[in-house]
């Protein structure tokens, strides 16, 4: 399949969150990043906005009844910069991680207009 967008990760929160996952959930996560560079209309199935964030996303991965997040954003219209990511335990995104992908959303931003 072709790519209609380019996905990369924003310093090393991603791959440290990926690393610590098992080799299921990292191929189902990997399925995921796939979906998002491939289809032009990606499916709130798997990527869905953060209400009450200026351009966050959460790309959403399920295995079983286990659930994951990975907050993305994009830069640019075809580029996707990963965040962090973290194991859904309840209903409601913790704040603490969402806050956490804001404050890298503008640290990027910051490093890239140096």
């Amino acid at each position: 399949m072709k790519k209609v967008r380019e996905v990369i990760q924003y310093k090393h929160y991603f791959e440290n969150f990926l690393l610590k996952q098992p080799r299921k959930v990292q191929d189902k996560i990997f399925k995921v990043i796939e979906i998002i560079e491939t289809f032009e209309q990606v499916p709130s199935t798997y990527l869905k906005s953060i209400v009450g964030t200026k351009g966050l996303y959460e790309a959403r991965i399920k295995l079983g009844t286990n659930i994951w997040r990975v907050f993305c954003f994009f830069d640019e219209g075809k580029l996707v910069i990963l965040l962090n990511g973290f194991t859904k335990k309840s209903q409601k995104t913790p704040k603490s991680e969402t806050d956490k992908a804001v404050e890298l959303m503008k640290s990027y931003y910051e490093d890239k207009n140096k």
